[in-house]
């Protein structure tokens, strides 16, 4: 059997598993394969495109375990999709006339390239798919394993993508700090918006952890210091639709209460309705290559708080974004657990010639193996009538919705 030569690639947003993954994957290839040459292309499919790439030398595979524990990624990041033709040669990343695919796949097969490990998203996954099936048409065989990475927790049909469990972790500490805010300000409002564009677990998930840190605290009520001022009020997901005036009502009453309201807010809550209300005025809001609408661009936190603020008679708001500091964080034990086992048989995969994304398959009692590209597909929703989440509203009086 010929020496395999194995690249690496991380892709679209960070999350806190990127660095582990290919700290893992080094590892793994280096205790099975050690004859194997590794490299690592830079930027995502940018160095795909581009051919640029670090190689794995001896020192690095002794180190590799260091990324264990490190967050962002050794390798860098784009968001580049390759059959955004327009979009490649805007950026320079291939010449007028070329096809970006073509060019990505000719690389590979001149890099000499046999197994390919893609750590990304639904996109990134599916386009390497297409690298691999265009470079088989062509008789070369390319091996391509991805590992899910997104913290949205939103890739069908994967029960759970690596650095989501992080990233809620690090939402509830980052919650921890901002809620402190409200004994700033007498009748205070605060908006926590997380990320989630279209599926709301990141939000509920990071506001159980944070409710679950809570109940490990102390409280002093007898002078001011109780839970009801640290907790949260309310949480609005991209799948929960609510009535804007019953709850302004509720939180009215919790502002009296106590004098602070905290939302914990998905930046895609609400989102279709407040892009068409931009554009229905005529504004032009960025998009990304994907075609996504840029949600910095619409500052759905900010929207909520205008809207809510003097509804409930809150005298301040404040809007903050836990965002970038959760996804650029390193993993959690739960995760490094995840990433480990993803990690192992991913390798075996590679040295296998087996393709697939690896995950927990949901249409297959949750067997973790390597899932069948077309079967790959980001937009998977969160069920707002999960127990857990649930339980959590009612504890909070909020409705089902």
């Amino acid at each position: 059997m010929p020496t395999p030569k194995i690249a690496m690639l991380t892709a679209g947003g960070l999350a806190p598993c990127l660095s582990a993954a290919v700290g893992g994957l080094i590892a793994r290839y280096t205790d099975l394969a050690p004859e194997a040459e590794i490299i690592g292309y830079r930027s995502g499919y940018k160095g795909v495109l581009l051919g640029e790439f670090l190689t794995v030398t001896p020192e690095v595979r002794a180190k590799a375990p260091l990324l264990l524990r490190q967050g962002g990624s050794p390798l860098g990041n784009s968001r580049i999709k390759l059959t955004n033709v327009k979009d490649c040669v805007k950026r320079g990343l291939v010449k007028e006339g070329q096809d970006p695919l073509k060019v990505a796949a000719e690389q590979l097969a001149r890099d000499q390239v046999t197994v390919l490990h893609t750590i990304g998203g639904d996109d990134t996954n599916t386009t390497a798919a297409d690298l691999a099936a265009y470079l088989e048409s062509n008789g070369y065989h390319l091996t391509v394993v991805g590992l899910p990475k997104t913290i949205d927790n939103d890739v069908v049909p994967i029960r759970q993508t690596l650095g989501a469990w992080s990233a809620a972790e690090q939402g509830a500490i980052f919650a921890e700090n901002i809620v402190n805010e409200q004994s700033a300000n007498p009748r205070m409002l605060i908006v926590h918006e997380i990320m989630g564009r279209k599926c709301g677990w990141l939000t509920a998930a990071t506001a159980l952890a944070y409710r679950e840190r809570l109940d490990r605290a102390a409280f002093l009520p007898e002078f001011g210091f109780d839970r009801a001022h640290k907790d949260v009020d309310a949480v609005y997901l991209p799948e929960l639709p609510f009535d804007i005036g019953r709850e302004a009502e509720r939180l009215r009453a919790r502002l009296d209460a106590k004098d602070c309201v905290t939302i914990f807010l998905s930046e895609g809550a609400g989102l279709d309705e407040i892009v068409a209300e931009f554009e229905g005025r005529g504004e032009v809001l960025g998009r990304d290559p994907f075609g996504h609408v840029k949600i910095d661009t619409v500052n759905v936190g900010k929207w909520f708080a205008d809207r809510f603020a003097p509804m409930i008679g809150a005298e301040k708001s404040l809007v903050l974004k836990s965002g970038h500091f959760c996804r650029s964080a390193a993993p959690n034990a739960d995760d490094l657990r995840l990433i480990q086992g993803m990690v192992d048989l991913a390798v075996e995969c590679g040295l296998k010639g087996v393709s697939g994304v690896i995950g927990h398959d949901e249409d297959q009692g949750g067997r973790l193996r390597a899932i069948e590209f077309p079967r790959i597909r980001g937009g998977k929703t969160f069920d707002p009538t999960t127990p857990w989440f649930t339980a959590l509203l009612d504890e909070i009086g909020q409705e089902h919705g």
